[in-house]
């Protein structure tokens, strides 16, 4: 349970696919310009990732070393095809709007970094929750972006939400009237939001590490000579 609880501490935080190490950015900044595509992104990545660290992790004694890279995409090529089908067939007005980014979650190198450096080493139990707790992770800072750049830009939150509940609404936060901020549905205001979010991250961290070091420094005070 131990390793169960450090890999989900390791995914949400300290190695965060986007805040810890800066990956994926591109549709980072492209499709989180509200909650439910910036949400539905994250999931379908979540699970392509957990799936395919189940498939490495299970098959890794059979696939020789000098060709595990095209193996291991070919794996992550085949779950995202089901993926984009099924959104196509069952989500279709979404699938639009997520466009190329449902397929480009083969070439999102947040999935292929931890099939080669997690999945392919360890049991299926542990690489499974790794993989699906890198997705969590990803989903979470995705969400946060989408649900910031929304309200800035439209004064809403859970746009498009009628693509998966139909006759759902929005809600609408600020007045009807707000006649919206543009560039925070813009790409500069994805880095700008971002940015704050890493700071903020780094901060903490900082903060934290500060108090650790008191801790310990106090602690070397106070023992017996």
């Amino acid at each position: 349970m131990s390793a169960y609880r450090d890999i989900a501490y390791n995914s949400l935080w300290k190695q965060n696919p986007i805040l810890g190490q800066v990956l994926g950015l591109c549709p980072t900044l492209a499709i989180t310009t509200s909650l439910i595509s910036s949400f539905s992104l994250g999931l379908a990545t979540a699970l392509v990732m957990a799936i395919s660290n189940f498939a490495v992790s299970a098959l890794r004694s059979f696939i020789p070393y000098e060709v595990r890279i095209p193996i291991f995409i070919l794996i992550i090529a085949a779950l995202v095809t089901v993926v984009d089908l099924a959104m196509n067939a069952w989500l279709h007005d979404l699938y639009l709007v997520l466009g190329i980014f449902i397929p480009l979650i083969v070439t999102n190198c947040i999935v292929l970094a931890r099939v080669e450096a997690f999945a392919a080493k360890y049991p299926v139990g542990v690489s499974t929750w790794d993989g699906f707790m890198m997705g969590i992770g990803l989903t979470a800072v995705l969400s946060v972006l989408g649900v910031v750049r929304e309200f800035i830009g439209q004064g809403t939150v859970l746009s498009g939400i009628d693509m998966i509940i139909p006759g759902a609404q929005a809600i609408q936060v600020l007045p009807e009237d707000y006649p919206g901020f543009l560039v925070g549905i813009l790409p500069p205001g994805a880095f700008f939001v971002l940015g704050l979010m890493i700071a903020g991250r780094n901060w903490l961290d900082a903060r934290a590490n500060e108090k650790a070091r008191q801790r310990l420094l106090l602690a070397g005070q106070s023992s017996p000579a």
